[in-house]
């Protein structure tokens, strides 16, 4: 049962970061923008019951909570610890959950693009995941389609409005640098 350590404020006014001090998931990232789904998580669930929640995101030591603006997050905040004290920490299913993560599908690329997507995923991975994580958010490599990358935004960074100007600039800035022709498209 994990202990929330502390609740932090992230860029995006509607989502609250709770830092845990034992791990939901040994490095497997949940997100679910609407309850359904998250059908057979147990903890997303039960968050989604809370009035006003509309986005959950959560990995490792941390919780990201996201709701609809109608809420005061003080009466909010103390529903959603409810339920996160109550969640099983990291367990076996984590295996289970990163399989069916979104990831691509590398096997369907050729050698090429796996290479660029390796070069892409370090610098992201270096320059960009380590900020939307420290904010409550997180992004993933959905597509690589000759010079497209798509991208979706986990967490805080899905429905925070610096995510799909300046945040995107930014990522599009960096994977020129490894490939001046990339456009990046969030999905």
């Amino acid at each position: 049962m994990p202990k929330i350590a502390e609740i932090e404020a992230t860029p995006n006014p509607n989502a609250m970061k709770f830092i845990l001090r034992e791990p939901l998931t040994w490095g497997v990232t949940r997100s679910y923008d609407k309850p359904e789904q998250a059908v057979g998580d147990a903890l997303a669930m039960s968050l989604f019951d809370i009035d006003h929640v509309t986005n959950v995101f959560y990995v490792d030591h941390w919780i990201t909570v996201t709701q609809d603006g109608g809420a005061d997050w003080e009466e909010l905040k103390r529903q959603l610890a409810v339920p996160i004290r109550e969640a099983a920490s990291a367990d076996a299913q984590s295996a289970q959950f990163a399989e069916q993560a979104g990831e691509i599908e590398r096997d369907k690329l050729s050698t090429e693009d796996r290479e660029r997507l390796d070069r892409i995923n370090a610098a992201l991975d270096e320059n960009v995941r380590p900020y939307l994580q420290n904010d409550g958010g997180d992004l993933y490599v959905v597509g690589l389609e000759g010079n497209k990358l798509s991208v979706h935004y986990q967490g805080a960074c899905g429905s925070c409005p610096s995510s799909l100007s300046g945040t995107l600039a930014g990522i599009e800035n960096l994977v020129r640098q490894i490939e001046p022709d990339l456009e990046v498209v969030a999905v």
